[in-house]
């Protein structure tokens, strides 16, 4: 009797290692690694221009590292395992090279920090035309039309979809004539042509323009030069300032010649995200950024969560790792990324630009999020900011 217990034992223990490992067989074959690579370069320190912005060195890829994180916790269940590389080129490091080097055919999509040369080198070259590459670095417009690349998605807004969101708000505000000032760089010279488009978009006049050409330190003069530079033969309820590098925008507010408020690149400024944000669940993905970074979150580490949870999502919906299969998807109607701004995001399939809500914020306060109630559009609301379908000049 005691040796047919034992037989028994053994076949039940012989079933159930059976089965154990029938069931690894299993996962084994059901599980799909989705590998992911950030590549950025390295960016040399500019001059300070205030000691209150530290210059941040690694912007965009703690974002990257969160969203690997949230990804991987949907993977346990889907059976998919997401792994994130980061390539950081040396400032005078070749991005092509690093990227044909180790990145090569090992990685089917790729989150790019780069500028704008760099990225559309690597858009360009022949081991990426089987890649997606996803922008989450630049606003440039003319990525988006006429430079545009069938392979690169881009995550920031970009600079005309700024400009439309604080042209909406100022209409509703009824502050439609501006005085605009333009920087001396080519970033602002481009926000510049964007503020026009909005305005002529949605019926705003400027009534005057100047170029800031003083070569002096405005902290030490602008109490009584920013006064005379912004005197205009035309009234006018708003100072746009078109100054991305901060060279002079901080120092016009509160200094004008007549008591206006100001809005562009400083003042009020449309962006992707800002530490005021705290709606629609934007506070715990706030807080969960800062215990792990010690800082904000940026728009760029934003838009690189963005793009790493794009990938988790259409290959959990998909069940797929394939190239084309998670494009195709990306780029349909169906595809619907929650971004903790009220309403689901998704790509354009036009130019590949992720339409989203843009944050109007003063430095310590969200004033509103565009688009703004009341600019209707035949698809969807988020289509009145940037270029629409029809003004497109992207060409695949």
């Amino acid at each position: 009797m005691r040796s047919i217990n034992l037989l028994l034992q053994a076949i039940v223990r012989t079933f159930f290692i059976i089965q154990l490992f029938a069931a690894g067989i299993a996962y084994g074959k059901a599980k799909q690694v989705i590998n992911i690579a950030f590549l950025t370069q390295e960016q040399k320190v500019p001059p300070a221009l205030s000691n209150l912005d530290p210059f941040i060195k690694n912007k965009g890829i703690l974002g990257a590292e969160l969203a690997i994180e949230d990804n991987n916790t949907t993977g346990e269940f889907t059976g998919q395992q997401f792994i994130l590389k980061k390539f950081i080129v040396p400032a005078d490091g070749n991005v092509i090279t690093t990227a044909n080097k180790e990145i090569g055919k090992k990685f089917n999509y790729v989150v790019s920090g780069l500028a704008i040369d760099q990225l559309n080198r690597l858009a360009d070259s022949q081991n990426a035309r089987q890649k997606l590459i996803f922008d989450a670095a630049t606003s440039d417009d003319a990525l988006r039309n006429e430079q545009c690349r069938p392979n690169v998605l881009h995550i920031l807004p970009s600079r005309a979809m700024r400009a439309d969101a604080i042209a909406q708000y100022m209409l509703k505000k009824r502050w439609t004539k501006w005085f605009l000032v333009i920087g001396p760089n080519q970033e602002d010279r481009l926000y510049a042509e964007a503020i026009r488009r909005a305005a002529k978009r949605f019926g705003i006049k400027i009534v005057a323009e100047k170029i800031w050409e003083h070569t002096f330190d405005a902290r030490r003069t602008a109490q009584s030069d920013v006064a005379v530079f912004t005197q205009a033969e035309d009234d006018y309820d708003v100072l746009a300032v078109a100054d991305e590098q901060g060279l002079f925008g901080e120092y016009l507010d509160y200094r004008t010649w007549l008591p206006r408020p100001v809005i562009g690149t400083q003042g009020l400024i449309a962006t992707a995200w800002h530490r005021t944000h705290e709606q629609w669940g934007a506070v715990q993905i706030q807080n969960r950024f800062r215990e792990k970074a010690g800082r904000w979150m940026e728009d760029q580490d934003y838009a690189a969560y963005l793009a790493v949870r794009a990938i988790g999502e259409a290959a959990t919906r998909t069940q797929s790792k394939d190239l084309n299969k998670l494009k195709d998807y990306l780029l349909s109607d169906q595809f619907a990324l929650q971004g903790y701004k009220g309403t689901p995001l998704s790509f354009r399939s036009w130019d590949g630009q992720l339409r989203q809500p843009v944050l109007l914020a003063a430095p310590r306060s969200l004033v509103a999020v565009a688009p703004i109630e009341g600019f209707l559009h035949p698809k969807t609301e988020l289509d009145t900011l940037g270029y629409d379908q029809p003004e497109s000049k992207c060409k695949w």
